[in-house]
């Protein structure tokens, strides 16, 4: 099955490196006639613009993901960039709040759930209001199966993506039938952002999944194109984990 985005625009966040610029480089591989990546750093996003090497395909604008203004002014510049806004992923995270929820810092969660939760709707709104409100179009977010099952040492950031799991399906009954939306839930992927929970043992973090082995970028970009594309046609409202069998193990709580 050769999945293929052809003609449309897509804008993903949180996409200067790891998954993001995974689904960045899956999108122009699928035939997009334009990529937006942003992120919070324009030297992080000239980096991933440089290792993409997608010519006038790639845009790269700086903004904050859980900023209305920021949201606002980027999905206005991806449509007067590229022409249209067809395709969102919400894709920007942070962990800045690790720890068990009774000892955390609130500023922390704070700011992990303003990122995490906050941002998506931002973006959602932004482009609702500036483009698929009338051309319809595609939103995908990526949780977590930190949003399914609950586990040690990021509580908050769980906390989160459990938010956003549900706060996909309450847009996809909203949006629906003109804008589908759904979500990828991950587990432990080789990213930055989740050093914390493999990088002191990896051979240990990838046994914990019944595939034994961590997640690369690319497997999760593989699943978004997917769901962004027009194979999953028929396919809103639902979150798949891409998590090496996390999600289908017997336990309740996640192993790492």
């Amino acid at each position: 099955m050769d999945t293929r985005v052809d003609g449309k625009v897509a804008l993903v966040t949180g996409a200067s490196r790891g998954i993001g610029e995974a689904v960045a480089e899956g999108f122009l591989a699928s035939g997009a006639r334009g990529v937006v990546i942003t992120g919070r750093k324009q030297e992080n996003l000239d980096g991933a613009v440089r290792r993409l090497g997608a010519g006038d395909r790639l845009l790269a604008i700086a903004g904050r993901a859980d900023s209305e203004e920021d949201a606002d002014r980027v999905v206005r510049a991806t449509i007067e960039h590229f022409g249209s806004c067809d395709i969102l992923v919400n894709n920007a995270g942070t962990n800045a709040a690790p720890g068990n929820l009774v000892d955390v810092d609130l500023s922390a969660v704070d700011k992990t759930w303003s990122v995490n939760q906050r941002g998506p709707l931002v973006m959602t709104q932004a482009v609702w209001r500036n483009a698929m409100k009338v051309t319809g179009g595609v939103i995908c977010n990526t949780a977590s199966v930190g949003g399914l099952k609950p586990g040690p040492f990021i509580g908050a950031y769980n906390v989160s993506k459990a938010a956003l799991i549900f706060m996909t399906k309450q847009l996809a009954m909203e949006l629906a039938p003109t804008v589908r939306v759904n979500a990828v839930a991950p587990a432990v992927v080789k990213t930055r952002l989740s050093e914390i929970l493999w990088k002191a043992d990896e051979a240990a973090a990838a046994a914990a999944h019944p595939l034994n082995m961590l997640g690369e970028p690319q497997d999760v970009a593989n699943a978004i194109v997917f769901l962004c594309s027009d194979q999953a046609r028929w396919i809103t409202g639902v979150t798949l984990p891409v998590d090496g069998g996390v999600a289908n193990a017997s336990s309740d709580v996640l192993p790492v």
